[in-house]
């Protein structure tokens, strides 16, 4: 049997079964459904984009997958090339992985030898957020701080090094004051928490954070997984205020495959490079940069560009703050929009009960989770399919 994500299998629900999806529309074998949230906010292209359906079939015709050990192919060479023209700074050095989660991984195992290779064995500490999410392998729950996702960590006991904190300057500059010596990296969800609630903060953080990691020598990671390739509206939130190392996920291959970059700057790549092999980094995904994944990939950010995605995502936000500001209940917290991202917070998370059900039946796939209901949109959508999301979102509340 399938053993599914985040549900208790003795009394889950029965899932809806897809036989068929195109644009921004999931089928089953009796309902046509907007996808609202995206299968998990990566098909910025929706469904069955016929480039991007090429782009894996032409590269099959080939071969699907060679080992990046000792072999390369012409697919990730182009890709690499590709983010590193398009990414701000000197963002240049890819290293690839199979899942956004174990990107992650990656950049925390990049930030902890960084110095261990300049002889800085005390920086084991790494800061985050609070309500911060990065993914769900060890070491990014550990870095994360939901215990609605991360209680399995509670057998372990207290956090020896990880600190988080709230996104406020104040928390931010004692952090640094206290434990900048035994800090190697900051990592952050830039502007938007996603999975620990569409929380959304001011870019004037993300500014201190980068003086101070300069002032102390600490690495800055912004974990782009979710808010790359435009979520924002930003291209990158890289390009507001530049990190040390980006981790790109989701979006990054129109979520066609299972893919992800992490993608850091010269400095970092340097304190690597060397005639010492204990130097090197020694971490290599059985799947990175595989070549089906990188050749969609290609497409995908072809597309973004040529279509000019950015001014879909800016008419998405328009359409979402016409559509929402304003709206009040006495069961809604908040309000927030930002980017292609709205969220309706609740005070009782037992509100939004029967919600997916409640869509389902107008025509709206949805997964809100905990007392957050959001849409996470397709760049695709049409003025009256968003409109008809956000009309259901307000039904739910209206009609009770």
């Amino acid at each position: 049997m399938i053993w599914y994500p985040y549900e208790q299998m003795k009394t889950m629900k029965e899932p809806y079964e897809i036989v068929d999806a195109e644009g921004v529309y999931l089928y089953t074998k009796d309902a046509k459904l907007i996808d609202s949230v995206s299968s998990w906010w990566c098909m910025i292209h929706g469904y069955k984009h016929p480039e991007l359906t090429s782009a894996i079939k032409e590269q099959a015709d080939h071969f699907s997958h060679v080992m990046l050990g000792g072999l390369t192919h012409a697919p990730v060479k182009r890709l690499s090339e590709k983010l590193a023209e398009i990414l701000p700074g000197d963002l240049d050095y890819c290293f690839f992985s199979d899942s956004g989660s174990v990107a992650v991984e990656v950049s925390l195992k990049m930030a902890l030898q960084y110095y261990m290779n300049k002889g800085e064995k005390g920086r084991t500490k790494v800061l985050a957020l609070t309500h911060a999410y990065h993914g769900d392998t060890f070491k990014t729950m550990e870095v994360g701080d939901d215990e609605d996702y991360h209680f399995v960590l509670e057998a372990y006991g207290p956090k020896t090094n990880v600190i988080n904190i709230p996104t406020e300057i104040d928390a931010l500059e004692e952090a640094f004051a206290k434990h900048h010596q035994e800090l190697n990296a900051f990592i952050v969800e830039p502007l938007l928490q996603g999975a620990g609630g569409m929380r959304m903060y001011d870019v004037s953080f993300l500014k201190r954070a980068r003086e101070l990691c300069d002032t102390y020598g600490v690495l800055l990671i912004f974990d782009e997984v979710a808010t790359g390739f435009g979520r924002t509206g930003n291209r990158f939130v890289a390009d507001l205020v530049l990190p040390d190392i980006i981790v790109l996920g989701k979006a990054l291959v129109g979520g066609y495959i299972g893919h992800a970059a992490t993608v850091a700057n010269k400095k970092v790549f340097d304190g690597f490079y060397s005639d010492d092999a204990r130097c090197a980094l020694m971490h290599g995904p059985t799947f990175m940069g595989n070549a089906l994944a990188a050749s969609v990939a290609l497409k995908s950010i072809e597309v973004f560009e040529r279509e000019n995605y950015m001014d879909k995502i800016r008419k998405i936000e328009e359409i979402s703050h016409r559509e929402l500001d304003g709206f009040s209940h006495p069961l809604i917290k908040e309000v927030r929009i930002l980017g292609a991202c709205a969220c309706i917070e609740v005070y009782d998370e037992a509100v939004l009960k029967g919600y997916q059900e409640f869509a389902y039946n107008r025509g709206v796939f949805a997964r809100p989770f905990l007392t957050y209901l959001y849409s996470m949109v397709p760049y695709i959508i049409k003025e009256d399919e968003l409109v008809k999301i956000f009309a259901t979102m307000k039904a739910f509340f209206t009609e009770k």
